[in-house]
């Protein structure tokens, strides 16, 4: 496995690797990698002859008040586990590598990115597609892997590689809970022992309204997301949405809805954690 700190060394290794013929799975992350993203570079592995992880935090996706100082980071534990799972390349470049220091460009994308955490989070969205941008540019990848659990991150960057036309597939791959159902996140770690007992509420309320909206379809959607509000805000610290939404839109669902998504972010001490889960109708 090799290491690239540069993006020009990456980028003509790449290129080098591409000319072969070799089909290249890119698995973006910021790092203090967990099962979750595990399970990417095993997905990655399925579509492609080799993979390139990249490990980044990136500074631009973080607002003011946010935790970039703070977030987890243990790159040689990144690196054994990416050597475990037979990755062919990491890209861990430093911010002041990856953005020149008087770089003026974004991307916006200003349909799906507007509600739920982008509403709550100004400029997020700009940032992590920008950054993904310069991933797929930099590596040349014909496939990226991405979580469902950023369910709202996934619609936003498939709908970039639309609209700009970048040539890469991109997969999104089924979110991974722990043993006791919490959606793994690499922001668990800051969690206490009582607020990660209080946080399992988030899954065990978006699958009770699963289970009732299976049932009762869209009519009763309404009081199905009233319960599992009322259900969330008994135990969290601060709730800052639970919506019920058509899977593909990301806008209140209709007769024309053939799935639906039920995603919820809230605060556990200080701590913000998001969970979402697909409903076929």
């Amino acid at each position: 496995m090799k290491i690239f700190r540069e993006r020009k060394a990456f980028q003509q290794a790449m290129a080098d690797l591409k000319r072969t013929g070799k089909r290249l799975a890119l698995v973006p992350t910021m790092g203090f990698l967990h099962e979750g993203h595990l399970s990417l570079i095993r997905e990655a592995h399925k579509h492609a002859d080799a993979v390139a992880v990249s490990i980044f935090v990136n500074p631009i996706q973080f607002g003011p008040t946010e935790d970039l100082d703070k977030y987890p980071r243990d790159f040689e534990r990144d690196v054994r586990l990416c050597e475990q799972e037979k990755a062919d390349f990491i890209f861990a470049p430093a911010p002041e590598e990856m953005y020149d220091s008087n770089a003026s460009t974004r991307i916006i994308e200003k349909s799906l990115s507007s509600g739920l955490c982008g509403a709550l989070r100004p400029g997020h969205f700009e940032g992590v597609c920008t950054v993904v941008a310069k991933l797929f540019n930099l590596s040349g990848a014909d496939v990226a892997v991405f979580g469902e659990k950023d369910a709202q991150q996934l619609r936003v960057i498939k709908r970039m590689v639309r609209d700009l036309d970048f040539p890469v597939e991109i997969i999104g791959s089924p979110l991974v809970r722990d043993t006791d159902g919490l959606a793994l996140s690499s922001r668990n770690r800051y969690l206490s022992e009582e607020e990660r007992k209080r946080a399992l509420v988030l899954n065990q309320a978006l699958f009770a309204a699963k289970q009732a909206i299976s049932r009762g379809g869209l009519a009763v959607a309404g009081e199905v997301a009233e319960a599992a509000e009322f259900e969330i805000k008994q135990r969290c610290d601060k709730l800052d949405y639970l919506k019920v939404l058509d899977s593909d839109t990301l806008q209140p669902p209709d007769a024309n809805s053939r799935e639906i998504i039920i995603l919820a972010a809230a605060y556990f001490g200080k701590t913000r954690l998001i969970d979402s889960i697909k409903v076929e109708l």
